[in-house]
C-alpha cells in the first residue's frame, strides 16, 4: 500500500504512520494510543482544557445510534441541542488533535489526524455503547411495567367469578344475577322494621314474640318446609305486629297466619287449615284463621314479595364456596337471630353477611373475610364485627334457657349435630 504526498513526490512508506500497518493489512493500534497519550500530555502543559475523553464509536454511527433510540418507543430521544453539542465537541476534537499533530508529527506530516479519519470507518460492534444511551432508562421502564402487570394480576385473582360453574342452567339467571341482588339490596329497607316496634304494642312484650318465634321454629321442621317458608314467616309477623295492635291471645293466631301464608307463596303443598288448628291445639276456628289471614294481608297491602335473610345468605354462601357443613353452621346462626328482637337493627343483607363471617370464624378458627366475599356482600370485615360477636354471644346461650327450639333442632342428625360446634369465642376476646 503506497500513499502519495501532496507536498512531496517520494512515496511514503506506510510504516512511518504512527499506527502502522502490518504485512496482513491490519493496522497497529499500540503505536497510535502511545502517540494519543504524548498529545494529551502536551495539551495540559499548555494549559488548554483537557477535551473530551475519546470515543472510539465514530460521529456518524452515534448519529444511527440516535436515529434508532427515537424510532423505539422505550428510550428517550436525544434533543436536537444535544445532538449539536456531540458534533460539536467531535469537531473541536478533531481540530485540537490536528493542530497538536502539525508541530509534533513525522516527515510525512499526517500525524494523529489519521487515526482519526480511519477511526470513522473501523467496525464498532466490539465497542461498548454508553449505558446513558443503552440500558438505564429501559431497564427502569420494563421493570416498572413487570410489576404493573404483577400487581394487576393480584388484584384479579383475588375476586372470583362464582357464576361461572352456572352458565348453563337457566334456572341460575347468571345474565341477570347482579341487576337482581343490586336491587335486592336497594329494596331490603321495604321488609325491615323499626327495631323498637314492640313499644307501640300494649298486651305483648318482645319475651313473646320470641316464644312465638321459637315455637314456629319448631313447627317449621315438623311440616319439613323449606327455609325460605321461615325467613318469609317470620318477616310477616314482624311487618304486622308494626302496624296493627294484637292482644296477648292472638298472638299465636297470627304466627299460624303468617305461616299460612308463607306456605302459600313459597311452597309447593301448603299445609291446609285444619292441621294448623290441631297445631293451636284448637285453641282458634277456622273462620278466625280466615279472618285473620284476611286482617293481615289487606294491613301488609299483599306485599309478600321483600327480600329476606334467605336471599342474600344464599348468595354469600356461593362466595365464600361453602360446603354443606358451613352452609348448616350458617343457617344455624342466622335462625338462632330469628329469636332475638335485637337483631332486628340489622338489615338482611347484614345479618346473612355476619351469618357466614361467623360460620367461617366457628369452623376455622381464624378470621375469614376474603374479597369475594367482600365483593358480593358490600360488606368489608370491619362492619361485620358488631353483628357478628352478638351472634357469638348468641351462639354460647342457644342450649341454655327455655328457648331452645333452634339449639334442639340443630342438634339432630338431620343436621349433623351442628350445633354442637364449639362457638368463635376469640371474636368476643379481640374483636377488632
Amino acid at each position: 500500500m503506497v500513499i502519495s504526498n501532496e507536498n512531496t513526490s517520494k512515496p511514503i512508506n506506510p510504516t512511518n504512520f504512527q499506527g502502522g500497518i502490518d504485512c496482513v493489512g491490519n493496522r497497529k493500534m499500540g503505536q497510535n494510543r502511545r502517540a494519543l497519550s504524548v498529545i494529551n500530555q502536551s495539551l495540559v502543559a499548555e494549559g488548554r482544557p483537557y477535551p473530551c475523553v475519546v470515543n472510539k464509536r465514530a460521529l456518524a454511527e452515534k448519529h444511527d445510534v440516535c436515529e434508532k433510540k427515537q424510532a423505539d418507543p422505550v428510550h428517550r430521544p436525544i434533543t436536537r441541542r444535544f445532538a449539536a453539542q456531540i458534533a460539536s465537541t467531535q469537531q473541536n476534537r478533531a481540530e485540537d488533535t490536528k493542530k497538536s499533530n502539525l508541530g509534533n508529527s513525522n516527515s510525512n506530516g499526517f500525524g494523529e489526524s489519521i487515526f482519526v479519519d480511519d477511526e470513522h470507518n473501523m467496525p464498532t460492534d466490539d465497542q461498548p455503547v454508553p449505558m446513558s444511551l443503552e440500558q438505564t432508562e429501559p431497564m427502569h421502564s420494563e421493570s416498572d411495567q413487570m410489576e404493573e402487570v404483577e400487581m394487576e394480576d393480584i388484584l384479579e385473582e383475588t375476586v372470583l367469578d362464582i357464576d361461572t360453574c352456572d352458565a348453563s342452567n337457566p334456572l341460575a339467571v347468571v345474565d341477570y344475577i347482579e341487576d337482581l341482588y343490586a336491587y335486592y339490596k336497594k329494596t331490603e329497607g321495604t321488609s325491615c322494621v323499626s327495631p323498637n316496634y314492640m313499644t307501640q304494642q300494649i298486651d305483648i312484650n318482645e319475651r313473646m314474640r320470641a316464644i312465638l318465634v321459637d315455637w314456629l321454629i319448631e313447627v317449621h321442621d315438623k311440616f319439613d318446609l323449606m327455609h325460605e317458608t321461615l325467613f318469609l314467616t317470620v318477616n310477616l309477623i314482624d311487618r304486622f305486629l308494626a302496624k296493627q295492635s294484637v292482644v296477648r291471645k292472638k298472638l299465636q293466631l297470627v304466627g299460624l297466619v303468617a305461616m299460612l301464608l308463607a306456605c302459600k307463596y313459597e311452597e309447593v303443598s301448603v299445609p291446609v287449615v285444619g292441621d294448623l288448628i290441631l297445631i293451636s291445639d284448637k285453641a282458634y276456628t277456622r273462620k278466625e284463621v280466615l279472618e285473620m289471614e284476611k286482617l293481615m294481608v289487606n294491613t301488609l297491602q299483599f306485599n309478600m314479595s321483600v327480600p329476606t335473610v334467605y336471599v342474600f345468605i344464599k348468595r354469600f354462601l356461593k362466595a365464600a364456596q361453602a360446603d354443606k357443613k358451613l352452609e348448616l353452621l350458617a343457617f344455624f346462626l342466622v335462625e338462632l337471630c330469628l329469636v332475638e328482637y335485637d337483631m332486628l337493627k340489622f338489615p338482611p343483607s347484614l345479618l346473612a353477611a355476619a351469618a357466614v363471617y361467623t360460620a367461617q370464624c366457628t369452623m376455622y378458627g381464624v378470621k375469614q373475610w376474603t374479597k369475594t366475599c367482600e365483593w358480593h356482600s358490600n360488606y368489608s370485615e370491619e362492619q361485620l364485627l358488631e353483628c357478628s360477636t352478638l351472634m357469638v354471644d348468641i351462639h354460647m346461650k342457644a342450649g341454655n334457657g327455655k328457648l331452645t327450639g333452634v339449639h334442639r333442632k340443630y342438634c339432630s342428625s338431620k343436621f349433623s349435630y351442628t350445633a354442637k360446634c364449639e362457638p368463635a369465642r376469640f371474636l368476643l376476646e379481640n374483636p377488632l
